[in-house]
């Protein structure tokens, strides 16, 4: 598909923006029978969806659960199961660390554990981010034989793990059991070649769990996404646009940066966001907006902050079509139900509006409406070319 798109790419002025809203999708609440899409007040998203052509993206395949990266990759238009980036690599890039080719890199979590070793919360309560620096100090003090170890912090709980030396691979098994009541997992290669590397990291989460023994609720560490820096078709060249990539979070800053686009500086609100969308809006072509909120809500399994999330959100929409978009297109990375507490398997409501995109008859951006759009039920890697058609820059494909 990228070299499809590569031969057909053209330029012109047209400017285009892709929001992406973090675990967009829900699923209904038993004593309603209603998502959080469908219960929030959402007049702008209604709006636009009733002059925008409609559908439901599914980022993996049926039933198959994606991570951010893979939800974004795809939306980036990368199939992710060509392409797959283990998310400490991401995450190391979005704190702009210097990671290298051969550097073997984890995102880390801090977590808490009971007196019998079983998780109780896979974050720590989110501490706050100087908590975290501080610990993160305390296993940057770990040494392990024949490579340099290196953890840097990255925001609330979580941080990330870098090993750097020869000999390392990254197809190493998680420690997260994504479950509470459980004890972390040991760490497993899965490839011969990764056996070092699995008794390295095993090494380093035995003597954490000592160094944070009087640290509660922070007193253990979870690792997972090892994977070292790969080389991916640069967005830039496929898509023949000049991309900038507008994200407060770390990870997403990493993959925009690992695919090429330009990583512009920005505040921690939404509000910053939109600021320097605004700021720049002269310089690119194509803008990815990375909204946080919906995720973290539905993570944490509260439905209304999930439903007060996309309404903020809503808020923020006259903003963006403000500035003039030719191409506007709404969607998410996966979705997080607030029932399950938890990244879903289901597809999850897009939009794309454009003045070519033919409405469909759908008036209301919620996953049962969007499922009768024209867009229908659209693997996320093709998306882009939805969103480059409408932009009017692809050209004919054959006589």
């Amino acid at each position: 598909m990228l070299d499809l798109i590569r031969s057909l790419a053209v330029t012109n002025t047209s400017k285009i923006v892709l929001v992406s809203l973090d675990g967009l999708g829900g699923l209904p609440r038993p004593e309603t029978g209603r998502s959080e899409l469908e219960t929030a007040r959402l007049p702008n998203l209604s709006a636009l969806a009733t002059s925008a052509a409609c559908g439901l993206v599914r980022h993996v395949a049926p039933g198959i659960t994606p991570g951010s990266g893979p939800g974004h990759l795809g939306l980036f238009g990368y199939d992710p199961l060509v392409y797959q980036v283990g998310r400490g690599v991401l995450e190391a890039l979005g704190i702009e660390f210097d990671l290298r080719a051969g550097d073997l890199a984890a995102r880390g979590n801090f977590c808490t554990i009971d007196g019998g070793g079983l998780i109780t919360d896979r974050r720590a309560g989110r501490i706050p981010t100087e908590v975290c620096v501080r610990l993160t100090e305390r296993l940057r003090t770990i040494r392990l034989p024949g490579v340099e170890v290196m953890v840097e912090p990255v925001k609330e709980h979580r941080f990330v793990l870098v090993l750097r030396g020869s000999g390392l691979a990254g197809r190493l098994s998680e420690t997260d059991p994504q479950a509470l009541g459980k004890a972390p997992l040991p760490v497993r290669a899965l490839d011969p070649a990764a056996g070092r590397a699995a008794a390295l990291i095993n090494a380093f989460v035995d003597e954490a769990r000592r160094r944070l023994a009087d640290a509660a609720p922070a007193n253990m560490v979870l690792l997972r996404g090892f994977d070292q820096l790969p080389d991916l078709p640069r967005f830039p060249d496929v898509y023949a646009l000049r991309a900038a990539a507008i994200a407060a979070y770390p990870m997403y800053r990493g993959l925009a940066k690992l695919v090429g686009m330009d990583v512009l500086k920005t505040g921690g609100t939404f509000a910053d966001e939109l600021t320097t969308l605004r700021e720049h809006w002269q310089a690119y072509d194509f803008f990815f907006v990375h909204y946080k909120d919906t995720d973290k809500a539905g993570e944490d399994g509260d439905f209304d902050a999930k439903v007060a999330a996309l309404e903020r959100f809503d808020a923020f929409l006259p903003a963006i079509r403000e500035v003039g978009p030719d191409v506007l297109a709404v969607t998410g990375d996966h979705a997080t139900p607030s029932v399950l507490a938890a990244h879903g398997w289901q597809p999850v409501p897009a939009l794309v509006w454009s003045r070519y995109c033919g409405a469909d008859p759908v008036t209301a951006f919620t996953e049962r409406a969007c499922a009768a759009g024209s867009l229908g039920v659209l693997p996320a890697h093709h998306l882009m070319p939805v969103v480059m058609a409408n932009a009017l820059r692809l050209t004919k494909f054959g006589a």
